[in-house]
């Protein structure tokens, strides 16, 4: 996908949340930020919300289940041992393991959602926007295409006005974002 984008770069998060706000007051689609740390207050400003959380809930819900099914199919159906008096359905001893067993299907499953929806699987060339996008200054990247030539000016206006320290026009070709 070919992009061009303008990228506001800034030293401190006050100006960042201001230029931010200001965005928002006049509609202008922001495609990211990237800051050194995280504030809460710039995703709150930009209005997503994260699946991830609901993923990860149904993701440990099934590994549960999922465990559960298949130490009873072990122990009570295909090799039905009675041992010290135990009965065959016995689930406290189910417990621990299935704990520790959903701990790691969750963990897994959401890495793996999360970096499928990061696009940072093996071989994925990232798009770099500024070479201290997250050492020491804050960013804001505009997606010139998606919002239009005339609010791509209003938006370097407002990174003007806000003390940006650099105001930079990014091209990346498909080959680079593969």
């Amino acid at each position: 996908m070919n992009g061009n984008y303008i990228v506001g770069v800034f030293e401190d998060d006050e100006k960042l949340i201001s230029s931010i706000n200001k965005l928002n007051g006049k509609n202008i689609f922001i495609h990211e930020v990237y800051t050194p740390y995280p504030i809460h207050e710039v995703l709150k400003l930009l209005k997503r919300k994260s699946r991830l959380p609901t993923a990860a809930y149904f993701y440990g819900l099934s590994g549960a289940l999922a465990v559960l099914a298949f130490l009873y199919y072990t122990s009570v159906i295909s090799w039905p041992i009675v041992y010290g008096g135990k009965p065959f359905n016995s689930f406290p001893s189910f417990i621990v393991i299935t704990i520790i067993l959903t701990i790691l299907t969750v963990t897994i499953t959401s890495l793996a959602t999360f970096s499928y929806r990061s696009k940072l699987y093996p071989g994925q060339k990232n798009r770099i926007f500024h070479d201290q996008a997250t050492d020491d200054k804050f960013v804001i990247v505009i997606d010139s295409i998606k919002v239009g030539e005339e609010v791509s000016r209003e938006a370097e206006a407002i990174f003007k006005s806000d003390g940006a320290l650099e105001i930079l026009t990014k091209s990346f070709d498909d080959e680079q974002s593969n």
